[in-house]
């Protein structure tokens, strides 16, 4: 089969919310269509991190290539790329609609369009992508297809009677997504040469070196060839090209259209970034392609490594996970209690505990991590604006003329049965009411304006608790808006520790500030000296709890006798006490940094 014919080549993505199915209908179309032995099948086989199966949540793209031979007998080949769900990996779910013509919009057939599933679709639609609607899960007792189609032609305004019924986990109607692919989605358009190539994701490899994950938009490429990264200038030739198939599998060429991967010595993963155009080095493209909009961290948070030593080693480890997840941002940073770390940029807070698992689990480094935290902005007159990333910097003892923080724009799609205590939590956590309209007769979409700070930490939890699990959320960055905002210091032993500070809203400080060192009092051990624990604005203390000092009698070897021998042994102790209080060093656990962010989820 000729390959190269862009007629024959059909790229599409599988979009959906959180648990509608969408790795499972993936599945069932790499075993209908022959791609993976059964002997080699695992369910949910392209979820290759374990933190993903164990979690049963996408969070990485993945592209494959099958082979199909349609219901006319023609042979056509598929580029699948599965697409996370989960709203903090929105990124990846933009960057491999860039590699395609049309997507499956997956619905599950019971709980119908959810909020990721707008968001999804909304960004197939700017991207001009051809949407053919899925409604899995067909079998379930509580399935209402009725519903669902009335809800994408109300809330989306797709055609139902097109929208194909199925069950991914019985096989049910995966042939006619298969056909529907073929008919409905269109071929990639045929450009003339030069060569031009997208990188549109990419891996290290320990012995390849750096893998890049490439969409040919026009031209080819093949083993051998002189290339050129277009926006470093950098040169290299390919050592090999090839497909996924679904595992990497080594080819000759890839044409016009083809989606699959190569590689070509590179070990410095700092010379090739997603989103930059391969070319031929003998005939250059004029210019680069549309590469991808320029990501903006949401949370930040510092890592620091439990064993200094080990310093190094993380550095590596965020290096080569940043090339794997473009999202990912990092810069070095130093505190006086956990020496030196990164701290580092993440979408959200799920997306910062995956990051996390996966540098434990697959670099093997121990990890301390702060409280996470959001972008501020400090306005100290009306031409000096600066955005603060760290609580260290937080200005305390300078005037300012205001503090800003972000907001995003949150869309909650719930049952009307617990609209109101939706609507209560999300005044709770400084939630500025939108809009509501209601989406079908029992289903209601709110919208309120609500500070990332809030967001990040657990609102979605409690949503889901408020609502019986039925409720769903999207948000996107909105922008800053002036909050009465304060840094909240907390002394260990009379000294500040960086690391426990945070920004919090000034209604919210002396409650904050009660529970932090109350929680402090349980994790720190006990000297030999009492160790008082404060919160503090400025220089004002707020909360205070003491860790008592160990007790030691001295005087039990005493058996009677004058009282001033007991006396000059506890003087004695005394003296000794103060003089340790001066010079001793209080020892934090790496409990009580995790503290903080426990306290948040509380509060």
């Amino acid at each position: 089969m000729d390959t190269t014919n862009p007629d024959r080549i059909r790229n599409f993505s599988i979009i959906a919310h959180v648990d509608h199915g969408k790795s499972t209908l993936a599945d069932r179309i790499l075993q209908l269509t022959g791609s993976i032995a059964e002997r080699d099948f695992k369910p949910q086989y392209l979820d290759r991190l374990d933190v993903e199966r164990e979690r049963g949540v996408t969070v990485k793209m993945q592209a494959v290539r099958i082979n199909y031979t349609a219901n006319d007998g023609q042979n056509y080949v598929l580029n699948l790329i599965d697409t996370p769900g989960h709203v903090d990996f929105s990124y990846e779910v933009s960057r491999s609609l860039n590699a395609c013509e049309g997507v499956l919009l997956v619905v599950d057939a019971a709980q119908g369009v959810e909020a990721q599933t707008m968001a999804n679709f909304f960004l197939a639609q700017d991207a001009g992508l051809f949407v053919i609607p899925v409604l899995n899960k067909v079998d379930l007792p509580t399935a209402d297809p009725a519903r669902v189609r009335d809800e994408l032609e109300l809330i989306l305004d797709l055609e139902s009677e097109h929208a194909i019924e199925v069950s991914a986990k019985e096989g049910i109607g995966i042939r006619e997504v298969l056909e529907a692919i073929v008919k409905r989605i269109p071929p990639p358009a045929s450009l003339p040469p030069p060569t031009r190539a997208l990188v549109f994701d990419s891996h290290y490899d320990t012995y390849l070196g750096v893998v890049a994950y490439v969409r040919v938009v026009s031209g080819y490429l093949e083993t051998g060839m002189p290339i050129m990264l277009m926006a470093e200038k950098r040169r290299f030739d390919i050592a090999e090209i090839g497909t996924f198939s679904p595992e990497m599998t080594p080819a000759k060429r890839l044409g016009p259209g083809e989606v699959g991967y190569l590689t070509a010595g590179i070990k410095d993963i700092k010379q090739l970034r997603v989103g930059d155009t391969i070319t031929c080095r003998d005939n250059p493209a004029p210019e680069r392609l549309p590469g991808y909009r320029p990501i903006k961290p949401m949370v930040y948070c510092a890592f620091f490594a439990a064993e200094a030593e080990n310093y190094e080693d993380l550095r590596d480890a965020l290096e080569k996970l940043a090339l794997n997840d473009a999202a990912l941002i990092f810069e070095a940073e130093s505190s006086s209690v956990l020496g030196f770390g990164f701290r580092c940029g993440f979408l959200g807070l799920f997306h910062m505990e995956i990051i996390q698992e996966r540098l434990e689990r697959e670099h093997g480094i121990s990890l301390v991590a702060t409280a996470p935290t959001v972008v501020y902005r400090i306005h100290y007159n009306e031409t000096d604006v600066r955005e603060i990333k760290n609580p260290s910097e937080f200005p305390e003892n300078r005037k300012v003329l205001k503090v800003e923080e972000p907001f995003v724009r949150a869309s909650i799609i719930t049952p009307e049965e617990y609209m109101g205590a939706v609507m209560e939590l999300s005044q709770e956590k400084r939630g500025v009411f939108d809009s509501m309209d209601y989406i079908s007769d029992q289903r209601v979409k709110l919208v309120y304006y609500i500070p990332l700070s809030e967001i990040i930490f657990d609102y979605f939890d409690k949503l889901k608790s408020c609502s019986r699990g039925y409720a769903s959320l999207d948000y996107e960055y909105e922008g800053f808006r002036e909050s009465d905002l304060v840094k909240l210091n907390v002394l260990v032993g009379g000294r500040a520790v960086d690391s426990l500070s945070m920004i919090v809203h000034r209604d919210q400080a002396y409650y904050r500030g009660k529970r932090i060192v109350e929680k402090l009092r349980k994790l720190i051990p006990r000297h030999m000296f009492d160790v008082p624990l404060q919160a503090a604005i400025g220089g004002r203390i707020i909360a205070r709890e003491t860790i008592p000092a160990l007790k030691k009698n001295v005087t039990a070897k005493c058996y009677g006798g004058d009282i001033t021998r007991k006396r000059k042994l506890w003087e004695k102790q005394k003296e000794g006490k103060r003089r340790m209080k001066n010079v001793g060093n209080v020892e934090i656990p790496q409990e009580a940094f995790l503290s903080v962010l426990e306290i948040k989820k509380d509060s």
